[in-house]
Formats: structure tokens, C-alpha cells, sequence
């Protein structure tokens, strides 16, 4: 086993030397560069142990770039001003786990010896997150939201991500990711008991090289009788064993089926445009989810092909719906089309116009305070051990 110890601190080098001299079979390197570090990173077997109290973006890119090249080289970061924010920074890179500076002995020996084992788990992933994306009025653009939202969360937090296509009567999820999946929804929800991780990521359609999958439509429309909602909440909890987010592009209406999908989120994105009637049904939604007794935080508005100075601007949706807008997609009819005629995601045509930017934003803005949540405890325990 090979060990590399990357920090600019003297003493904390010496430190975690003294520590590792333990193990028998350790064999301790010191970086004194990043360019040494990632060198060093190339050998099989190895633990990085890398110190962020300086330099913070540069040592993340490279325990990205070595976790990106080197996957099988496992890193523990440290830090003397731990913060929330930076855990998250740190496990987005790929640290398996992290430790404050001060370094307390038993507590780097365990995180040393779960490195070792394959066992981590001091930086959790986030629990499973529900998002459902919701319109009761068609031609709105949510399933372009859904499709793009998840492929953009898969990319970010480098975590499985499951698309559920709940339009059991013209689902297109699959049209817009030129998918042909072996299996659909109607499946899983007739083999519940057979269901598990390894069934899940070997028969879902995962699209391309991404940690997305994707859980098609039934085919044809007399499978969709057959499903009854009640199945919708058992499907979500077999599937939070093994998503780390579930994004549902739900059918329009309100059907028992929508409404199990409504209540087992734990996000809508209420999908809508800046216009009167499709705002009058934005406020119809908002009275029912009242009604159902759904927290008002439970409920985000999204506004789709928003213009900048239109006659109707956000103030104005704000005030007609009272509430707060939670995003604005860009309107970019051309972009957006040229996607779903060529079947691939907005990104892929190009990442660089207003709408792909977006989504992007977008996914970064709900992982980043999902995780902040997620993250708040760990964050609260590691400063209780390093006092």
C-alpha cells in the first residue's frame, strides 16, 4: 500500500507520518508539488492524503483530475477552517473522506483504515431526493426541464440519477434522449419483489457514459390501466436504495397516479409561462397542493422561455401567484428544438447557449442546497470531534 502526503504544513506532514508508521505494509511518499502528487497518484493501491488549508481550487482540481484518471486511488482531505460548503466542494472532487486540522490519531486511523477496507463512509452521499417536475397544462416544456434537470444533476454530483417518465399515455422522454429501452415502467411495477440494485443499473437504459438512467413509458396505452397508484410509492422507495436523486416527469392532470408521484416528492418544480392562462392554472395547482396539505416550500415555481422586459414580467407572475419565482429558463426556441429533433440533450448541441447554462445552474443550485441540508450534521459532528 502506498500512501502520498501533500500539505504545504510541516508539522501536519509530520504529524500523519508519525501515524502511518503503524502500518507495516505502508509505504509513506511526501508531495511537495501537485505535479508530484499526481505522479505519485498514478501507482495501484494508493491513499492520498492531501491537505486543502491552502490553495483550496487548485488542490480540488486535482483530486478531480486524479479521481477522474485514477479512480482506483483513494483520497482523505483535510482542512484547518472546515466549512460546509467546502465538504461539499470535496466530495463533488471525489474524496472518500475528510478530516479537520488539528488530526486527531484514532480518528485518522479510521478514516486511514476505511480507505483500506473500501469502506467510506464519512462523507455520506446525500439522502435520495424526490423531484418531481409538474405541469397541469400541456405544451408548457416540462419534460424538456425534466430530461435536461437530471442529466445535468448526473454530471455534476457524479451520482446515479433516475428519470421516471410518468406520461403513461404519450411519454417522450425516451424520443428525447434517442433511448430505446429494453425495459419500461409497466415492468418494474409488475416485478416490485424482484427488484434491486443490481437489477436496476444492468436493465434501466442508462444513457450514454453518464450515471443517468432512464425508466421509459409503457409502450402501448392498455399497460398504463394496469398500474395502480399505490405501486408509484413503492417503486420511488425501491429506487431510493439505489438513486441518489429520482427526477419524475409527470403526466399532466390530476389522476391518482400524479398525485401518489405529488406526494411522495420531496421537490415540485411547478412548471409554467409567463402568460394569463397558464398562470390561472399555475394558481388552480397551487390551491390543490394546498389542499393536500403540502408545505409551501414543498412547491417551486419554475418559469419556462422567460424573456427579459416582456410584457408580463416576474414581479408580475410573483404577484399574481404569491409567491416567490424559484428559477427562469431563458426562452431559445431554437436551441431547445434543434435538441429534441436531434434526440440529445440541449448540452450536447451546445453547452454554451443561455438555456444549457440554465439547466446547468440550475442542477447546481438544487444539489448544492440538498446538500447543505444532507451536509449540516456531518458538518456539525466533525467539528465536535476536531474541539
Amino acid at each position: 500500500m502506498h500512501s502520498i502526503i501533500y500539505s504545504e504544513e510541516f508539522s501536519t506532514t509530520e504529524v500523519i507520518k508519525l501515524y502511518l508508521q503503524e502500518y507495516e505494509d505502508m509505504e509513506v511518499f511526501v508531495a511537495e508539488t501537485s505535479e508530484k502528487a499526481y505522479k505519485l497518484a498514478q501507482n495501484d493501491n494508493t491513499i492520498l492524503i492531501i491537505d486543502l488549508s491552502q490553495e483550496k481550487s487548485q488542490k480540488l482540481d486535482l483530486i478531480t483530475k486524479i479521481q477522474t484518471n485514477f479512480p482506483n486511488t483513494k483520497v482523505l482531505a483535510l482542512s484547518d477552517n472546515p466549512s460546509v460548503n467546502l465538504i461539499i466542494d470535496i466530495m463533488r472532487a471525489g474524496a472518500k473522506e475528510f478530516l479537520p486540522i488539528p488530526i486527531i490519531k484514532n480518528e485518522f486511523t479510521e478514516a486511514v483504515n476505511k480507505l483500506i477496507s473500501n469502506n467510506n463512509s464519512t462523507i455520506e452521499k446525500s439522502n435520495c431526493k424526490i423531484i418531481t417536475v409538474y405541469s397541469n397544462k400541456g405544451g408548457i416544456g416540462k419534460t424538456s426541464l425534466a430530461t435536461n434537470l437530471a442529466l445535468e444533476l448526473a454530471k455534476i454530483t457524479k451520482e446515479n440519477v433516475a428519470l421516471i417518465d410518468l406520461n403513461f399515455q404519450t411519454g417522450d422522454i425516451t424520443t428525447f434522449l434517442d433511448l430505446k429501452p429494453s425495459f419500461n415502467i409497466s415492468y418494474m411495477l409488475e416485478n416490485l419483489d424482484k427488484i434491486n440494485e443490481t437489477f436496476l443499473l444492468s436493465t434501466l437504459e442508462r444513457y450514454k457514459r453518464t450515471s443517468l438512467y432512464v425508466l421509459a413509458d409503457p409502450p402501448y396505452f392498455k399497460q398504463a390501466d394496469t398500474i395502480k397508484p399505490n405501486l408509484i410509492g413503492k417503486l420511488f422507495d425501491i429506487l431510493k436504495e439505489t438513486f441518489s436523486y429520482i427526477i419524475v416527469d409527470a403526466e399532466a392532470g390530476f389522476d391518482g397516479k400524479s398525485i401518489s408521484a405529488l406526494d411522495n416528492s420531496d421537490m415540485i418544480l411547478l412548471v409554467t409561462v409567463a402568460n394569463l392562462p397558464a398562470l390561472r392554472n399555475t394558481q388552480r395547482c397551487l390551491e390543490l397542493f394546498e389542499k393536500l396539505g403540502y408545505d409551501k416550500d414543498k412547491t417551486q415555481i419554475v418559469i419556462n422561455r422567460y424573456i427579459e422586459n416582456d410584457e408580463i414580467k416576474a414581479e408580475d407572475v410573483e404577484k399574481v401567484l404569491s409567491k416567490k419565482i424559484y428559477w427562469k429558463i431563458p426562452n431559445n426556441y431554437f436551441a431547445i428544438m434543434s435538441a429534441i429533433n436531434k434526440g440529445i440533450p440541449v448540452s450536447d448541441i451546445n453547452s454554451s447557449t443561455n438555456v444549457a447554462q440554465s439547466y446547468r445552474e440550475l442542477a447546481k443550485y438544487i444539489s448544492d442546497n440538498l446538500y447543505k441540508q444532507n451536509m449540516q450534521q456531518t458538518y456539525e459532528n466533525i467539528l465536535q470531534k476536531g474541539v
